[in-house]
């Protein structure tokens, strides 16, 4: 009988600090499937993101089990407002 290995996803956590974001929306263009421009708002919302409210930050985090674009979205944030978290292995990839 052949032997099949359970594997497991890696998963990530996106982590946006929205106060910080300038509306520049370029993470918008790189991954329109997790940020949008809502039309009289001048920041990106990370779509299906939960709230983390920090002291004086309003921080949405939501977890994935695929980057996609979102990666190329982090990095082109012109004010490093977009973060991600390897799960696996805790380490913050940018």
């Amino acid at each position: 009988m052949e032997k099949i290995e359970k594997t497991h996803k890696k998963r990530y956590t996106i982590v946006y600090t929205k106060n910080e974001c300038i509306g520049a929306f370029a993470c918008v263009a790189a991954e329109p499937d997790t940020w949008k421009q809502v039309e009289d708002r001048d920041k990106a919302d990370l779509i299906g993101g939960i709230l983390k409210m920090g002291d004086e930050e309003e921080v949405y985090v939501k977890e994935v089990d695929e980057l996609n674009n979102n990666l190329e979205a982090a990095q082109s944030c012109p004010v490093n407002c977009i973060h991600i978290i390897d799960n696996q292995t805790g380490r913050k990839i940018i």
